[in-house]
């Protein structure tokens, strides 16, 4: 379900007005100023004293398209703020781009029977006409296959070495004989040791969606030529990360208490460091990629995740000789990263340390901003089976970019996951946009055409029209705290409760009545209108962020320079008697139901399998396979847990002993009541287990972090939820009553 923002939710912005409030309202209205907007030019770099904002988004990885998931979790939330740090006159640079080297590409390549090269070159150009048409404002977007990208990965790898962060060590990996190579797991395919799925990746099972490794893959075979590999050794090499830990501890303790971090991330990057850090590996053999430059590793290329982050420098260094004063200045530089928050570990963790381990005084992350995810129609995202709204595909709607802006951004996963709904898609823009955006805006621009031929007339404010004018700027400060933390939909409910009070306003006065009255009546009709103008002369501003060509078009209507656009914290009025504004037209268009039906159906993709199970017993053989898996995975969790393994690889290999254990419920569940015949969907069976072990992270790590109780009261009962739901959709019989009606049965025995 979205997320929705309901009036309900907000504080109630007339309530305890005073006459100090009225008095000083309306003095900022009449005589106060508004800067001029600061003048864009390239290329920015940070000046002393100045509010130097560098915003960043997670760089895309270039092997495939966007879903509206990837595309609101990264490029646009961070567009938003960095039009809105724009608006208040800070100084900003926004830098991304396509992450363009890695193991993905080279499969990619095979897949197409083309060079990596070629690959990255088409879809680096497809990524950019994408965010290009959702009116993404980069200063620049560019990739990380660039010299500038070599030059800085290694140098700031032998500042690693040379301080003493960098181990080589060896690990077990799959040797193709006939070609002569190590495997990177997704050249590797071979029988899910989960699901028995015969085509599994070497990273994942396309079936079942687990992760796994290579090396656990039943009868592996070579992607390029179907041969046997085999499993051999290769030294790599490895960041020293519990060297680097203090420093790192010391640095969490201060960005913590200074910045704006969203709870996941603190919660995600605290539960890394919790049990004490692991050295990990930044060499990959592989022949695409950032060349490792260490004698006798030279036939090696940089891991995707210690190469990737130093993309958004070598992108700047693409941009400006002068990159480093943007990235070797953490006094005067505010870094602020958006990502979902699968990306948080490389951005918390992995890139801090590495970093710091260079001691060169490179600009940290001060604001690290992560969403959670965004489903869709209360599934996920899939290319392979054509579930979901890809970026390419929203433009074929014909529904404006802005539009989508709009929805994504309402809906927007903030504090959790939230899912795209074409029913709630068509709802929000014929209630909110079209019923109140708009209407406040087309009726309060067409009286004033109509009525007054669009000449702006003296004001003479009642205090009624200065409640107003309190209101407004109550609502105002509202979106100015939210967006300077980069709460950003919760920024966008203060805009529809600006237009929800104009309305109010408007239909309470009645001009439509008063201008046809005595000459005071139709004065009083001039006010209230050449009010109302100047308040949607404001809401053009707020909407820059969220819909800038929407916010265009107003101010053309209005007829007004863009040195309107700067926010102050203040309502000023902008539009003086006398002013002429442009003749009006609407702003949006009403969707039909039947469009919203009609295109959920194009974008529900291929139906999920579902495997229909007669009740009986389950085939002995199929049996005897799940259930020496699970033995086996059982066996290898024990054996790694009294050796003190890493957490993260515990926790991998816990997660694929549940994945069997819930592949053999789901085979046993064939076993109950022979007289009936039952269906079991795959699909929803996968999404559900998923589901139960991302919610139980979560309620891990809120536990962790000693949250209040109430918070963690409300996770748990979600995690019942959905454990319930899995077993129904399984099979079984979902557990009756929650955790403490059981702690109570139990007591009373």
């Amino acid at each position: 379900m979205s997320q929705d923002i309901s009036e309900s939710e907000v504080s109630p912005s007339d309530k305890n007005i005073t006459e100090v409030d009225l008095a000083n309202a309306h003095e900022i209205f009449l005589s106060g100023a508004v800067p001029k907007p600061r003048e864009r030019k390239h290329p920015i770099l940070p000046i002393d004293g100045e509010r130097n904002v560098l915003v960043t988004s997670a760089l895309p990885y270039v092997n495939n398209v966007p879903h509206l998931g990837n595309i609101i979790g990264c490029v646009l939330s961070a567009d938003v703020f960095a039009r809105y740090c724009r608006l208040r006159n800070y100084n900003v640079l926004y830098v991304c781009g396509t992450d363009e080297y890695g193991t993905a590409t080279e499969t990619k390549a095979l897949e197409e029977g083309v060079t990596p090269q070629q690959i990255c070159d088409k879809y680096h150009k497809l990524h950019a006409d994408i965010y290009s048409w959702f009116n993404i404002d980069f200063d620049q977007f560019g990739r990380t296959t660039t010299s500038q990208q070599t030059q800085i990965a290694q140098d700031i790898f032998w500042r690693l070495y040379n301080g003493g962060f960098i181990l080589a060590d060896t690990v077990e990996q799959l040797l193709c004989e006939k070609c002569d190579r190590f495997l990177a797991d997704r050249f590797v395919e071979g029988t899910c040791p989960l699901c028995f799925y015969e085509d599994a990746r070497g990273d994942q099972c396309d079936k079942c969606g687990k992760l796994i490794n290579a090396t656990e893959l039943k009868d592996p075979r070579c992607k390029v030529c179907s041969s046997t590999p085999v499993v051999k050794t290769s030294e790599h090499l490895f960041l020293d990360l519990p060297k680097i830990e203090p420093q790192l501890t010391e640095w969490f303790d201060k960005t913590f208490s200074e910045g704006d971090w969203t709870s996941n991330a603190m919660g995600i990057a605290r539960a890394w460091v919790r049990d004490g850090l692991k050295p990990r590996c930044i060499s990959r053999d592989l022949k695409w990629g950032t060349p490792v430059p260490l004698e006798g590793f030279t036939d090696k290329v940089f891991y995707v995740w210690y190469d990737a982050p130093i993309g958004y420098l070598s992108i700047t260094a693409n941009y400006t000789a002068e990159w480093r004063q943007w990235w070797q200045n953490q006094k005067q530089v505010q870094l602020y990263n958006f990502m979902a928050k699968d990306n948080v570990p490389f951005h918390s963790v992995i890139f801090p340390c590495t970093c710091l381990g260079t001691d060169d005084n490179y600009t940290l992350v001060n604001h690290l901003i992560a969403t959670e995810y965004l489903n869709y129609e209360d599934g996920k995202f899939s290319k392979s089976r054509q579930v979901g709204v890809f970026g390419d595909q929203a433009k074929d709607t014909g529904i404006p970019a802005d539009i989508w802006r709009f929805y994504l951004l309402y809906i927007r996963p903030e504090s959790q996951d939230s899912s795209f709904s074409w029913t709630d898609f068509v709802t929000k823009n014929n209630s909110e946009l079209l019923n109140n955006l708009g209407n406040y805006i087309n009726r309060s621009l067409m009286f004033l055409f109509n009525s007054f031929n669009g000449i702006m007339p003296e004001l003479h404010l009642t205090d009624e029209d200065k409640r107003l004018l309190v209101v407004v700027c109550r609502e105002l400060q509202g979106y100015t705290s939210l967006l300077e933390k980069a709460r950003i939909r919760d920024a966008l409910r203060y805009i529809l409760n600006i237009s929800r009070h104009g309305n109010q306003y408007i239909q309470g006065n009645k001009p439509w009545a008063l201008v046809k009255g005595s000459d005071a009546e139709r004065e009083r009709a001039g006010t209230v209108m050449g009010l109302s103008a100047n308040v949607v002369c404001l809401l053009s501003v707020l909407l820059q962020p969220f819909m800038p060509a929407v916010s265009e078009n107003i101010q053309q209507q209005l007829n007004i320079p863009r040195d309107v656009n700067v926010i102050t914290g203040d309502f000023v009025c902008m539009l003086k008697p006398g002013h002429q504004i442009s003749k009006p037209a609407p702003l949006f268009q009403k969707i039909d139901a039947s469009m919203a039906e009609e295109l959920k159906q194009k974008f529900a993709g291929k139906q999920p399998e579902v495997t229909k199970v007669k009740n009986g017993p389950a085939s002995t053989e199929e049996m005897e396979k799940l259930s020496l898996a699970v033995k086996e995975q059982a066996e290898k969790v024990r054996n790694l847990k009294a050796s003190t393994a890493e957490k993260q690889l515990i926790d991998a290999e816990v997660k694929l002993l549940l994945d069997l254990k819930q592949k053999l419920v789901v085979t046993s569940a064939a076993t109950a009541d022979v007289a009936d015949q039952r269906e079991v969907d795959v699909e929803e069976v996968k999404r559900l287990t998923e589901a139960v072990a991302l919610q139980a992270t979560k309620v891990r790590d809120l536990k962790a972090n000693k949250v209040d109780k109430s918070v963690l009261d409300s996770e748990v009962k979600q995690l019942l939820g959905l454990k319930n739901q899995l077993a129904l959709a399984s099979g079984e019989k979902p557990a009756t009553g929650g955790g403490n009606q059981a702690k109570k049965k139990k007591g009373k025995k």
